[in-house]
């Protein structure tokens, strides 16, 4: 039995479009098979990455930095007076 408001039956695939026949294929749903093995797909998809360096705290010494250049090249000539 289709879910109410089901835009797809999960167990054939079948829809609006296909008639809701029972020839209808869920492959181009993106529906998982039953035999799906999610831990193969993580490792599949995600093995090797490592975790990406956090730049943010890069560029916020890198900011502190050039806001301290530019107060000494502005303030500078004031403060040897």
């Amino acid at each position: 039995m289709v879910p109410h408001k089901a835009k797809a039956c999960p167990e054939c695939g079948a829809c609006e479009e296909t008639g809701w026949s029972d020839d209808a294929r869920a492959d181009q749903l993106g529906i998982p098979s039953e035999n799906f093995d999610y831990d193969d797909y993580v490792k599949r998809e995600f093995e090797g990455e490592k975790a990406k360096p956090n730049n943010r705290a890069m560029w916020i010494v890198t900011a502190i930095v050039l806001l301290a250049i530019f107060l000494w090249a502005a303030l500078g000539p004031h403060m040897r007076r």
